[in-house]
């Protein structure tokens, strides 16, 4: 059985095109993080199943108590990381304000942080990093 899609959050900036991610106390991947071993596909790996992702980002504008509407899916997008549990669909949201919700943040204990930060996140979660602003800049 596949597990149910994970979000990665991003805020991209409208006019300086300044990319950041939510980065939760668990890491990048919300809002259960990734296990032990787990590893991300090669960008050609495409099972069959595709995941619609209106419930997920429903779920994380309830969960950092935003508004319907606040957080929008980034078409395209879908990476694959290999778990212990089977494989994984990651999928990409924006934030839709001008600024990113920094008070949701605090709210959940995250914080926004750009890519040049993700230093102290798994080898994995760097690598959905890079995937998701190389889809995002094109």
């Amino acid at each position: 059985m596949t597990p149910l899609p994970r979000l990665l959050l991003i805020h991209k900036h409208g006019t300086s095109g300044r990319v950041r991610f939510l980065c939760l106390s668990s890491g990048v991947v919300a809002f259960k993080p990734l296990p032990a071993l787990s590893a991300l596909r090669d960008e050609d790996y495409s099972p069959t199943i595709q995941f619609h992702p209106t419930a997920v980002v429903r779920e994380a504008e309830i969960h950092l108590g935003l508004p319907e509407g606040a957080v929008e899916p980034v078409a395209d997008f879908q990476a694959w990381v290999d778990t212990p549990d089977g494989d994984a669909p990651i999928l990409l949201a924006a934030f839709a304000g001008i600024d990113p919700p920094f008070e949701a943040a605090d709210r959940v204990r995250g914080r926004f942080i750009a890519i040049t930060e993700s230093r102290q996140l798994s080898e994995v979660e760097r690598d959905l990093l890079r995937r998701a602003y190389e889809h995002v800049l094109g």
